[in-house]
């Protein structure tokens, strides 16, 4: 008997096995969950990071490269 998952998109039970777009049951479902990455709906907890980088720590790190 082949496995069958439910489709984290839509629930509708997929076949796994030779299914190209598993585990979702359409390419549809595929590419509403990708819009749903890029559109930050879905995150990964972590710690926030500051992006923002000034001129004295460029400085800094400078000097350890060069060492």
């Amino acid at each position: 008997m082949p496995l069958k998952v439910k489709c984290p998109t839509c629930r509708k039970e997929a076949q796994w096995e030779n299914n190209p777009h598993r585990p979702f049951c359409s390419e549809r479902c595929q590419l509403i969950d990708l819009g749903a990455w890029t559109q930050e709906r879905y995150r990964i907890p972590g710690e926030k990071i500051d992006y923002h980088v000034s001129d004295d720590d460029e400085d800094e790190d400078d000097e350890e490269r060069r060492r």
